[in-house]
């Protein structure tokens, strides 16, 4: 498995000839597949941190791609390769699994299941405690993060890409790292820092004492190669 950090929550996957794309801004990233790719693209929610227009363009190069979008995106002309996917529905395609979790935003979170690897990305699906929130606005932002993350405990994840926001001051770990106590996921990606790029090398001294590996990124377009035990 290859994992390229495209930017924010951006990333592409690829599996010899099977590429996954979840949340991409940059089009420029069709570069790294080919018409002879199996392509699946995965936008979790219409946000413009998540979600440009510009990834539809990808048909011009790649003729069988699919796209596997939150419902709260507005499309002016559905096509029989766009599947919009409300929250905890599944959608099988080619040798795909593909299941949508909630969000504690907007949009749905996806979990794909491919050769036997689970792959899950989270979109805004994040434990948002905020400090000038009132308690009890805390309070069901922590119960609805958790709420989600209960629905996952009896999968087997083995890459799961979660928010690390710096916004979060001090708090931007707690996602992170009641997922992994929650899941125990083999690697976990850190996402949705934008260009704070220093956030991956907190997250993962503050997720040592677990048993999860967690991957530093320095950069965009950052490869990173993965050998899953």
């Amino acid at each position: 498995m290859r994992i390229f950090h495209i930017f924010h929550s951006g990333f592409l996957v690829r599996i010899e000839n099977k590429v996954l794309v979840f949340d991409c801004l940059d089009k420029t990233i069709s570069k790294e597949f080919t018409k002879e790719d199996k392509v699946y693209v995965f936008i979790s929610h219409s946000h413009s941190d998540h979600y440009s227009k510009d990834v539809f363009e990808w048909e011009n190069i790649n003729s069988n791609i699919k796209y596997f979008l939150g419902d709260d995106i507005k499309l002016n002309n559905k096509k029989s390769n766009y599947y919009l996917m409300g929250r905890y529905k599944s959608q099988d395609t080619d040798d795909l699994q593909i299941q949508s979790f909630g969000s504690t935003d907007s949009g749905v979170s996806f979990l794909v299941t491919i050769d036997n690897m689970k792959i899950f990305h989270a979109g805004d699906l994040n434990w948002w405690h905020w400090k000038n929130d009132s308690k009890k606005a805390q309070r069901r932002e922590e119960e609805d993060f958790k709420a989600e993350v209960k629905r996952l405990q009896d999968e087997s994840i083995d890459v799961a890409f979660i928010p690390v926001d710096p916004r979060l001051e001090e708090y931007y770990h707690i996602a992170a790292e009641y997922f992994v106590k929650t899941i125990s996921p083999k690697i976990l990606v850190p996402m949705h820092f934008g260009n704070e790029f220093a956030i991956t090398d907190k997250i993962k001294d503050k997720l040592s004492p677990y048993n999860v590996e967690v991957l530093r990124i320095e950069r965009k377009n950052q490869e990173l190669d993965i050998r899953l035990k």
